[in-house]
C-alpha cells in the first residue's frame, strides 16, 4: 500500500470542509460548495426564500375613473351670467338716456363709456373679458352708424341686419343636416362630429338650431318694421331691449336640453365599447 507523505496528507485534509474534520463517520462532500447569500442555501437548510422587495406602481389604481376638468357649459363660455348682463347693459344706458335727455351725443357717450367701464372692471377682477369686449366694439360700430345718420334708431340698424344673417345662418345649417349650434358646440369642446351620425342627437340640435331662427327671424321682421315706421323713436329701443335676453333665454334653454342629450349619449356609448 502507497504511503502518502506528511505535506500531501496536510494537503488532502485541508480539502475537508471543517465540520468534517472531527468526525470520522462522515464523508466528505461532493456537492458544490455553498455560499451565504445562495438561493441554493435556502434550499439546502429549510429557511424561507427572501422575496424581491415591490416595485412601486406609477400607474393610478383606477385609470378609468380619472377623468379630465369638465367641459366649460354653454353660459361660462359667454362669460357667465354677469357677461350676458353686462352685453345688454349699454343698450339700457343708450335708450334710457336717450328717452330722458334726448340728446345723440350724451347718449352715444354714455353707452360708449359704459361699455368701455365695463371692460375694465371684468379685467380688474380677472374675469373674462371677451364678452365684454367684444361688447365694446359692437357698441362702437352701432354709436358710429348713429352719428353718421344722425338718428337715434340709427344706433339699431346693425343689430337689425345681424339678426338676419344669424337667423339665415341657423336655418341653411339645419336644411343641410349640419345644425349650428351642434357644429359649434363639438367644435369649442374638440368633442368631433360623429354626432351627426346619430339621428337622435342631430333631431335634437335641429330643435335647438330652429329656435335660434325664430328669435333672429323675430328680432329682424318686428325692428325692421318699426325701424321705417313712425313709432321708431318711441318704441324702436325699448322692443330691443324686450326681445334681447328674454327670447335669447327661450333659445338658450333649448340649446342646453340639446346639450344635455349630446351628452349622455357619448357617456352611454364610452359605457357599451
Amino acid at each position: 500500500m502507497l504511503s502518502l507523505s506528511p505535506a500531501a496528507a496536510a494537503a488532502e485534509e485541508s480539502t475537508i470542509r471543517p465540520e468534517t474534520r472531527d468526525d470520522p463517520d462522515l464523508d466528505p462532500p461532493t456537492g458544490p460548495v455553498l455560499r451565504p447569500g445562495d438561493p441554493t442555501e435556502a434550499l439546502a437548510t429549510g429557511a424561507p426564500e427572501r422575496e424581491p422587495a415591490e416595485e412601486p406602481d406609477d400607474e393610478p389604481d383606477d385609470a378609468e375613473g380619472v377623468t379630465g376638468p369638465p367641459a366649460p357649459t354653454l353660459l361660462e363660455q359667454m362669460g357667465g351670467v354677469s357677461g350676458v348682463i353686462a352685453s345688454g347693459v349699454p343698450v339700457v344706458v343708450f335708450v334710457t338716456a336717450q328717452a330722458i335727455v334726448g340728446v345723440l351725443v350724451a347718449s352715444i357717450v354714455a353707452a360708449v363709456a359704459v361699455a368701455l367701464g365695463i371692460s375694465v372692471w371684468r379685467l380688474v377682477r380677472g374675469e373674462p373679458v371677451q364678452p365684454a369686449l367684444s361688447g365694446l366694439l359692437g357698441v362702437a360700430v352701432c354709436a358710429f352708424v348713429a352719428y353718421r345718420t344722425g338718428e337715434a334708431k340709427g344706433f339699431f340698424l346693425l343689430g337689425i341686419w345681424t339678426s338676419l344673417v344669424y337667423g339665415g345662418g341657423f336655418l341653411v345649417s339645419v336644411i343641410v343636416r349640419r345644425p349650428l349650434v351642434g357644429v359649434l358646440w363639438h367644435l369649442v369642446n374638440s368633442e368631433g362630429q360623429g354626432w351627426r351620425h346619430d339621428p337622435h342627437l342631430r333631431r335634437a340640435f335641429d330643435l335647438a338650431s330652429l329656435a335660434w331662427v325664430v328669435v333672429f327671424g323675430a328680432r329682424f321682421v318686428v325692428q325692421r318694421w318699426l325701424y321705417d315706421s313712425v313709432y321708431a323713436d318711441a318704441w324702436l329701443g325699448w322692443v330691443r331691449l324686450a326681445m334681447g335676453i328674454p327670447l335669447a333665454a327661450v333659445a338658450a334653454a333649448v340649446t342646453v336640453w340639446a346639450i344635455r342629450r349630446s351628452r349622455q349619449a357619448s357617456r352611454a356609448s364610452a359605457r357599451y365599447r
